[in-house]
């Protein structure tokens, strides 16, 4: 029996555990359980799974401190940051218990038969489950994008088994939420349990191979994401694969803004690409700065806070490795070096952060490809005039920030944003891109990288991901599902074209 090993990123100490790779008999033996589980998580109703998404989030509060030690000695991330993101993930679970219970996400439309003209017959809409969904942990989120993460709670909201890819970054903190989702579940199954988990690289494999897998999830990198999309594709039974995959997320600032805010900017923009290692998918990696006076102090202040700023843990050898490649990589391609912190000769996983300069207008090839880490490329422009050509030629990305002021940049702002519309998830005016609020209105995702611009992973909408549509014709009232039946006043539906709120019946007539 193969064991997995964790590594302490602020030592470099691998560490054995005690939690057995998965063999395919494993595997195997998870999605059966989660696909057996299926018919009694859907028998739960809307009101049942609210009451166990909210159960889940409750457990997560009662356990959050041992959450966070255990995440810490895996992750290196900041006793903080995790407590936040505990606290998110809870919050992820509460939501979606709202969500359902609002009914708004089923889509449910009633068209009653008509008898005039040629006539028509009743046809009635409503979004059911996909079916167990494979959900693979982000490295860089070991709560809110992993196993307790979005993915999880919208799967279940949605009436769909998950079986968690645990991430090898953190398979401690894996194993002790999948423990906790599961003693959670079992308040209210008897049998089988529609919250699964395996650990390793092959079991990875066969867990996207299984015929019973019906979806599957990533928050990952594009290596990842072909890898598994190539499994997908071999497949008798291709399936959709949600990937969110990392960006560039540029950033504009301009003239009137770095006049009013040049200070500002940079302290908040520092933050934004240093914060957590500069490990986010939404860190700022190219920040547009005027030429001139405001555009010089904006980068000399990102550049002296650059130079005292203590070296970062990255969560990996392997990510760290990457990441001086990055810079490497970045030179090479014509950015020069404006400011580094101070290297460390402390033990573990450590890099500095950086700051890059170019000429806007030189932008192009690897210096618009994500550098994962701690790493800010500023490129340097005359007029924001010149700008709209290269912001439309930058690839895709989950964000776009602009930073405006409402006199003096006016003109120049509304054209930007009207340029990468197109081409962003989120756009964001005089605030930063990390820190993505979990929410009904939001919106994570975007074109390539992101593998599938119509939906979301963050937000009350990510559920859409999980559903399919089936129409109900000529169906008798008793053989239909209760969200469909006339007297039905719990949602929201579409009645021969009307939307009724709910509390409110309908009837045939």
């Amino acid at each position: 029996m193969n064991t997995v090993t964790t590594t302490d990123p602020r030592t470099g100490r691998a560490i054995e555990t005690t939690i057995a790779e998965s063999t395919s008999t494993d595997v195997d033996r998870a999605v059966r359980e989660a696909r057996e589980s299926s018919a009694p998580l859907r028998a739960l109703g809307r009101a049942g799974r609210a009451d166990l998404l909210r159960r889940i989030a409750d457990t997560i509060d009662a356990v959050s401190a041992e959450l966070v030690a255990v995440a810490g000695g895996e992750t290196g991330l900041p006793e903080g940051r995790l407590c936040t993101e505990v606290i998110r993930a809870a919050n992820q679970f509460r939501l979606f218990a709202d969500v359902i219970l609002d009914g708004h996400y089923l889509e449910a439309g009633i068209d009653h038969a008509t008898e005039t003209g040629p006539g028509a017959p009743d046809v009635r809409r409503l979004l059911v489950p996909l079916g167990p969904v494979a959900v693979f942990g982000a490295s860089n989120f070991p709560f809110a994008f992993s196993v307790l993460g979005g993915d999880t709670a919208s799967a279940l909201a949605a009436g769909c088994p998950v079986v968690a890819k645990a991430h090898p970054a953190h398979p401690l903190t894996s194993g002790l939420s999948l423990d906790l989702l599961r003693d959670a579940a079992r308040e209210f199954f008897d049998g089988a349990l529609p919250i699964q988990g395996v650990f390793g690289m092959e079991a990875g494999r066969d867990l996207v191979r299984h015929p019973d897998i019906a979806a599957v999830t990533l928050t990952g990198s594009i290596n990842a994401a072909r890898a598994i999309q190539t499994l997908i594709d071999e497949r008798e039974n291709p399936v959709p694969f949600y990937g969110e995959l990392g960006s560039i997320n540029p950033l504009v600032v301009l003239p009137g803004a770095a006049e009013r805010d040049a200070e500002a900017i940079a302290d908040g923009l520092f933050a934004s690409f240093t914060g957590s290692g500069g490990q986010l998918c939404t860190k700022p990696g190219i920040a547009y700065v005027p030429r001139g006076d405001a555009g010089d102090r904006l980068a000399a202040r990102l550049g002296e806070q650059v130079e005292q700023a203590p070296a970062a843990t990255m969560l990996t050898e392997g990510m760290r490795e990457s990441f001086e490649s990055g810079l490497d990589a970045l030179a090479a391609a014509g950015a020069g070096l404006a400011a580094r912190g101070p290297a460390s000769e402390g033990e573990g996983f450590v890099t500095a952060p950086a700051l890059l300069t170019t000429d806007a207008a030189d932008l192009r090839g690897r210096l618009v490809e994500e550098c994962f880490g701690p790493v800010l490329v500023v490129a340097r422009y005359d007029d924001p005039g010149d700008l709209l050509d290269a912001l439309r030629t930058l690839p895709a990305a989950l964000t776009f920030s602009v930073h405006a002021d409402d006199e003096s940049d006016s003109p120049a702002a509304q054209d930007i944003l009207s340029a990468i519309a197109e081409r962003a998830g989120r756009i964001i005016v005089n605030e930063f891109p990390t820190g993505v609020r979990v929410s009904w209105a939001q919106h994570h995702g975007g074109p390539w990288p992101s593998t599938n611009s119509l939906h979301t992973s963050v937000g009350a909408t990510a559920i859409r991901r999980f559903l399919r549509p089936v129409a109900y014709q000529n169906v008798p009232e008793s053989m239909l599902p209760e969200e469909l039946r006339d007297g039905y006043t719990e949602i929201p539906r579409r009645v021969d074209g009307v939307l009724v709120p709910a509390g409110r019946a309908t009837h045939s007539g």
